[in-house]
């Protein structure tokens, strides 16, 4: 099934913007540059511009190389720069430091449908199909120490409570209401980065974005990233056709890998993001094993590219600040770089989207923890107790059958502090909980704040305990309220989101929870291969067959890549 929402054949802005840093060949008229004796201050230069063009080319590789100190006033004008938050209340949250004093960096990446440009138009097609999709997102976290870090896919269909908006460039305002979280770019990217953070509790600092023309320059300038399909493949809607075995992708085969829908996994978008991840770990691993960027004048092609394709916030809009973020993501060895997809399940209403699944809230907990899914030996780390988990943690919501939208909050103050029901009734709201939602007094003051509900509420009161991170020792069922009922206590007395008991650590995470169902594999798995679907879901010729088939019942078509 497919909407206006649906655009199968999105981009991959991770992907993209991973592609451009692989380029180790070619040269131009300032490769010269790099011969005979280098004075120590523009050695000192060409290292610093070098290292930045990496991170411009991409939120996860992790390089050092030389560049070209001239171009540096080019590179940053090429830079695009717009708020981080989109939000019309609220913030992306608030990174926690570690014993050090060091913080986690968390990137949101974002793939960009839209269709802006006649190259866009002519590589994706459905030109004025209507405003840009968030058709790929990926946070991208970074631990306080720079020893790991995880990247979690967000499936393009999940259908969940988005915040209320305004795009501070066109002015456009989106209110409070339940949609595919792909259709927040509309009103820019802030308000996908506040749709993700209220989605996942995640705090985010920064974002970068790529489109469909942005895939393919950084693709052309990167030399190739090696990839395996387990069989053959050929997806007509993404165009992407290969034989078994492994290929060489560049240019517009590499956007047709990534974009691919139908061809791998279920057919669907879940299966889309697997290959994403294998596209992404041999890249890494490239770059790792084959230097690929110590040529001046290659890195000049390749920066170029890449400053030109992205849009990132505010924080990451000059060479200088990029630098910094390409210093900490060069630390982290490929072997503890785990690719996660969040847990979901089917959407009882619209079999063809999905929710998140009350199991993310592990995976959730990790990366907002700065918990790491590895070892220091780059194993699976071990789970903690369970018991203690659960006992601890912000609940995960039973599946229910009736919409946020419909679940009504009675707010009451036992706090203390004037205004705090109205506040918070308002923020639920916001959230996407129905307009029903009231405040008042409660009959006496509280001080500790519990979430009340009657038999057969509980499924409904997890998902309001879950939006506002109130763990699970404060859920009290109790007949004598009708409906959900929380009572504010003198232990929350500001914000939106219940505070985190500032003299303990976090619970250590359980990773066998946080990885199971997440397809999680680290980026140093050089045998994978992407798992091409076995189900009917292509059609050619009027015929509907598997992109196996699809493969040799098109023998005219060429192959994407030899």
């Amino acid at each position: 099934m497919t909407d206006a929402t649906d655009n199968t054949d999105a981009p991959v802005a991770i992907d993209d913007a991973s592609v451009s840093e692989q380029r180790g060949s070619g040269t131009d008229a300032t490769a010269s540059e790099g011969s005979g004796t280098k004075r120590p201050g523009q050695a000192r230069r060409k290292r610093r511009v070098g290292r930045t063009i990496a991170i411009t080319a991409s939120a996860l590789v992790l390089v050092t190389a030389g560049g070209v100190a001239m171009l540096y006033e080019h590179l940053n004008g090429n830079i695009k720069g717009v708020p981080l938050f989109g939000g019309a209340s609220g913030d992306a949250g608030k990174e926690k430091p570690d014993a050090f004093g060091r913080t986690p960096i968390n990137v949101l990446v974002i793939g960009s449908d839209g269709r802006n440009t006649a190259a866009d138009c002519k590589l994706g097609g459905d030109c004025g199909g209507g405003g840009q999709n968030a058709d790929v997102e990926m946070v991208v976290h970074v631990s306080a120490d720079r020893s790991n870090a995880t990247v979690m896919s967000v499936p393009r269909d999940t259908m969940t409570n988005l915040p209320a908006c305004k795009d501070p460039q066109s002015g456009a305002t989106m209110s409070a209401h339940r949609d595919q979280i792909n259709s927040t770019l509309q009103y820019g990217p802030g308000c996908t980065v506040a749709a993700v953070h209220q989605l996942t509790g995640i705090p985010i600092d920064h974002f970068m974005m790529v489109d469909f023309s942005g895939v393919v320059n950084m693709s052309d300038a990167v030399g190739g990233v090696p990839v395996c399909v387990d069989n053959n493949v050929y997806d007509p809607y993404s165009h992407l056709k290969l034989a078994k075995g492994t290929h060489t992708l560049k240019g517009v085969s590499a956007l047709e890998f990534v974009r691919s829908r139908h061809g791998f996994g279920d057919g669907s978008d879940l299966g889309r993001t697997y290959g994403q991840h294998i596209y992404l770990s041999s890249m890494i691993r490239t770059l790792k094993s084959a230097g690929t960027l110590t040529n001046p004048g290659a890195m000049y092609g390749l920066a170029d590219a890449a400053t030109k394709a992205l849009t990132v916030d505010n924080g990451l809009d000059s060479i200088p600040k990029l630098l910094g973020l390409a210093n900490d993501l060069n630390k982290v060895p490929s072997d503890r770089i785990t690719f996660t997809t969040m847990q979901n399940i089917p959407d009882p209403q619209d079999d063809s989207r999905v929710l998140v699944s009350p199991a993310a809230q592990n995976l959730f907990d990790a990366m907002a923890n700065d918990q790491s899914l590895t070892t220091g030996t780059g194993d699976k780390s071990s789970a903690a107790a369970a018991a203690t988990s659960k006992a601890t943690s912000t609940p995960s919501p039973s599946p229910s059958s009736v919409p946020d939208s419909q679940i009504a909050v009675a707010v009451e103050n036992g706090s203390g502090v004037t205004g705090r029901a109205a506040d918070l009734a308002a923020s639920l709201v916001d959230k996407g909980f129905s307009p029903s939602t009231s405040s008042g007094n409660a009959p006496s003051p509280a001080s500790t704040t519990t979430l009340r509900y009657p038999a057969g509420k509980q499924a409904e009161a997890q998902t309001v305990a879950r939006a506002l991170h109130l763990p699970a020792a404060h859920l009290k069922q109790d007949s004598s309220v009708s409906g959900v009922t929380l009572v504010i206590g003198t232990d929350w007395t500001t914000g939106n989101a219940f505070p985190a008991p500032p003299s303990s650590s976090p619970v250590p995470a359980d990773t066998a929870a946080a990885t199971n169902n997440a397809h999680a594999q680290t980026a140093d798995q050089s045998k994978a291969c992407a798992q091409v679907s076995t189900f009917k879901t292509v059609s050619v010729n009027g015929v509907a067959m598997s992109p196996i088939q699809a493969f040799s019942d098109s023998p005219d078509v060429p192959v994407s890549a030899p």
